[in-house]
């Protein structure tokens, strides 16, 4: 029994002479098929194939003033009219009453120091000034009644009525009322200007504003000494700075080498930085005639041609001299790209857009050209990255690396 059993465990060595079943031919067949097919649709589909590296941009929003542009600069709005507010008298602040941002009028009190002192002396100057229009008038009765006297004495010294002696002393007494009321007048308008000069000491005390402005800072705060040289110890030259918003311009250095792009009454743009969604149009009002040395440059002062309240002093600004006025309908941005990535194929204008690391191909239409760059009406969104100039080899769905910069 034992040696039945390993005679069935031998291999029969004619079973490998036997040909391969065509079930097995026609299975490594299909899988070779299937292999093939596979790969030639990796192929198709790009996975295979090599990355193409490409360079892309964002598709933005531009101005048309940038197809206008001849010349750009940098530099701040400042305030043509701007002043540091003080008193010409010394004392302490006691009274403020604007703060950071307030609108104030010309001759609009600002703040007011301590004035006790120039108010007695004010005071006093008026009662010396009544006492002197007293006196006048004291003084202009005797005048009269002196000339009535003189006029009386005349007419009888003509009759033989009265001596000559008591003439002459009518018409000396007559002089002494004249002199005494030129002298009483004299000492009414030197008492009059006492109180011109004591009312002036008292408005040294009330710091007003000298033209319509917007308070920028404040300098100084109740209790503070306020002084017009500022030299004491803690004391303070200025109660507030302010400033003429409406006489706000920008000042932008041009270098000297393109001073000759820029003429007096120039079309220009101007976008600050605090506020990138907003141009303002605006125009040369100066070339400074003044050349600086230390950077070789001239400055240029650009007005707005429409203020907005918006502006302050100090603002960063960008200066796009232009070729010409900016026309009506071209004051909004529109969507644009570099004219670079736009193809054409079968009468259609297309670009390929960068999906991950795919390109993907899309067909735009475009409008007016912006510079270097086309308006897109249709077919793209901001945001998009679209491939710059796209190797001819770039296919829909091709593979691509995009370039470092």
């Amino acid at each position: 029994m034992a040696r039945d059993d390993l005679s069935a465990l031998k291999i029969d060595k004619t079973l490998r002479k036997q040909p391969l079943k065509a079930s097995r031919k026609w299975t490594i067949a299909a899988v070779v098929a299937v292999l093939l097919v596979g790969a030639s649709v990796l192929y198709v589909l790009g996975i295979l194939t090599p990355s193409v590296t490409v360079e892309t941009a964002a598709v933005s929003q531009v101005y048309p003033s940038q197809g206008l542009t001849v010349l750009n600069a940098s530099g701040y709005v400042v305030a043509q009219r701007k002043a540091a507010v003080a008193s010409k008298a010394t004392g302490r602040l006691v009274a403020l009453l604007v703060e950071e941002g307030s609108r104030v009028r010309k001759g609009q009190i600002i703040a007011r120091l301590e004035n006790e002192d120039v108010l007695a002396s004010r005071d006093q100057a008026a009662a010396g000034r009544n006492v002197s229009r007293a006196n006048l008038e004291q003084v202009r009765a005797e005048l009269e009644e002196a000339r009535r006297d003189y006029g009386r004495h005349k007419r009888l010294v003509e009759t033989g009525s009265v001596s000559r002696s008591a003439y002459d002393m009518a018409e000396t007494r007559l002089r002494r009322a004249e002199a005494a009321a030129a002298s009483a007048e004299a000492s009414l308008k030197a008492a009059e200007a006492g109180v011109r000069g004591a009312e002036t000491a008292l408005d040294y005390t009330l710091i007003k504003a000298p033209f319509d402005a917007v308070v920028l800072t404040k300098n100084a705060d109740i209790g503070d000494i306020v002084t017009p040289l500022g030299a004491a110890a803690n004391a303070k030259a200025a109660v507030v700075t302010i400033a003429d918003l409406g006489s706000l311009l920008v000042e932008v250095d041009v270098s000297e080498s393109s001073i000759g792009r820029v003429k007096p009454a120039q079309p220009c743009e101007i976008s600050l930085d605090a506020l990138p969604e907003a141009r303002f149009p605006g125009e040369v009002h100066a070339i400074v005639p003044t050349v600086d040395r230390s950077k070789a440059s001239v400055m240029v002062k650009v007005r707005f041609l429409k203020p907005s309240d918006r502006l302050l002093p100090d603002m960063s600004a960008k200066v796009a001299f232009l070729s010409r006025p900016v026309a009506e309908g071209e004051e909004k941005a529109r969507l644009a790209i570099l004219r670079t990535a736009v193809l054409e194929k079968e009468g259609k204008r297309i670009v390929f857009v960068a999906r991950g690391d795919r390109a993907q191909q899309a067909v735009i239409e475009t409008g007016a050209d912006i510079g270097d760059m086309v308006e897109i009406t249709g077919g793209l969104r901001a945001g998009d990255r679209v491939i710059l100039k796209p190797p001819g080899r770039l296919r829909d769905g091709s593979r691509i690396r995009v370039a470092e910069k």
